[in-house]
């Protein structure tokens, strides 16, 4: 069960349902930023959405309420509703577990329709997570994200200055591939660094995001 979530009843008067009392929800990973799914929900869904601080949608198919994860155990724990500026539209800020798509894929949008489809802005938060799941689940021996966070923070360390290192001499280089190589290279040791000294994705993207000019 989650947090019940404060309602901002100016935002809630908002809230404009369409003929049928359904108004649309776009699901979003909140700290990947990832689009999940998208469902419908009713002023019921909606009310035992922020009363449990998790998802609740209508299904159109079924005729009945339902609550993700039921069934699953793959729960949305809600971080925050979102209301358009129509009124009409509600984006769910979530921590997902497990997958949110009923195929056993991560996201219900993975079939590509036109262009590359890929959400590069989701890649540094995913790795972050896989980085977590070697350092609860994985084999020092089989695995080198678990063998090197099992050396301890200096060799951590060292690891994070040698591919910085290896990112400069790329640019001095005038060696646009390496760059890009060595980059992500370093964007893994980072995210490993994290792991060892107790830093989250999520606190480096909020020091960032504090930077934003006003």
């Amino acid at each position: 069960m989650g947090v019940k979530l404060d309602v901002e009843p100016a935002v809630m008067a908002r809230v404009r349902y369409g003929p049928d009392g359904l108004l649309p929800v776009v699901v979003q990973d909140a700290g990947s930023g990832r689009v999940l799914m998208h469902a419908w929900m009713n002023a019921e869904s909606l009310g035992r959405t922020i009363a449990s601080g998790e998802t609740w949608f209508w299904s159109r198919s079924r005729g009945e309420l339902w609550h993700k994860g039921a069934t699953s155990g793959h729960i949305q724990t809600v971080r925050g509703l979102l209301l358009d500026c129509d009124g009409d539209t509600i984006l769910a800020l979530v921590d997902q577990s497990g997958v949110a798509c009923h195929t056993g894929a991560t996201s219900c949008f993975f079939d590509r329709l036109v262009g590359s489809g890929a959400q590069p802005f989701a890649a540094p938060a995913e790795l972050a997570r896989v980085v977590a799941d070697r350092a609860a689940e994985a084999d020092p021996a089989s695995s080198y994200t678990a063998s090197l966070l099992a050396r301890g923070i200096d060799q951590v360390c060292k690891k994070v200055g040698e591919e910085a290192t290896e990112v400069v001499l790329a640019a001095k280089g005038s060696e646009r591939e390496h760059v890009v190589y060595e980059s992500a290279d370093l964007l893994y040791h980072l995210a490993v660094l994290w792991q060892v000294a107790g830093v989250s994705f999520e606190e480096v993207a909020a020091e960032l995001d504090s930077r934003r000019p006003a």
